[in-house]
């Protein structure tokens, strides 16, 4: 098992339980309680964690998402033929604005290379589109949040206002049909919910697991949603629902 997906795995139990072991973790991935120990030291650095005798005890907020890089193990595959979906819906010419998070990342790595103008609203997401080709970038400004490298605030918000798009990419948190499109940081959902209000068009990118989630801040009723595309793991029932109430919904 790889470091990264052993991290992934210690925050799952962290949000679980609130407290691991050292010995418990050993047994559960399979490795040395030394390697453990030396995981959990890294994660305590990344404020992930607080190290305890014998374990280590979560820092996590009940509603708070991991970190970026873990998040970017979950889904993967998914995410990428989501984002593949999205970039196909997509039309030359067009100009877009890209969400924050991984699934925006895989958008953007999908889109990187196409005759569209894209405004990322994420480090990660301007350095993917940032290759040789006629893809033209325009840098949101704002402030860089920490380890998701998403940016906010009045400045990143004031950018946006300038500017009008043919299509918003939006990734969320979570989302239902009730509670709508979600997100953990509030300020990351109101840069959302302007960009989409600045688009003629949105397409939901969110991968089934979304939809068992609910996050503190909300970003938009599901009726702002244009085109939803997700995967299998979707809830057909929540789908059906989603499609009754005009959206075009896509699997990827």
């Amino acid at each position: 098992m790889i470091l990264s997906e052993r991290h992934a795995l210690i925050i799952d139990y962290l949000r679980l339980a609130e407290r691991v072991e050292v010995a418990e973790l050993a047994r559960a991935v399979g490795t040395s309680e030394v390697t453990i120990r030396r995981d959990l030291e890294q994660l305590a650095e990344q404020g992930v964690l607080r190290r305890v005798r014998g374990g280590a005890v979560s820092l996590l907020a009940r509603r708070q998402e991991p970190p970026f890089v873990f998040r970017e193990l979950d889904n993967a595959e998914a995410k990428r033929r989501i984002g593949a979906a999205v970039a196909g819906l997509v039309r030359d010419g067009e100009a877009v604005v890209i969400d924050g998070g991984t699934t925006g990342l895989e958008v953007a790595r999908a889109l990187a290379g196409r005759r569209v103008t894209v405004m990322p609203l994420s480090l990660q997401a301007a350095h993917a589109l940032a290759v040789a080709g006629p893809t033209r970038i325009i840098q949101a400004g704002g402030e860089v949040r920490p380890g998701e490298l998403s940016v906010s605030g009045p400045l990143a918000e004031a950018g946006l206002r300038a500017l009008r798009f043919d299509t918003a990419v939006l990734t969320c948190c979570g989302v239902s049909v009730e509670h709508g499109v979600t997100a953990y940081d509030p300020a990351d959902a109101s840069v959302k919910s302007v960009a989409i209000s600045l688009a003629a068009r949105t397409i939901l990118a969110a991968d089934g697991a979304k939809f068992a989630r609910t996050a503190m801040a909300v970003v938009a009723p599901l009726e702002r949603v244009d085109v939803l595309v997700t995967d299998a793991a979707a809830p057909p029932q929540t789908l059906d629902a989603v499609a009754a109430m005009g959206i075009e919904v896509h699997r990827a």
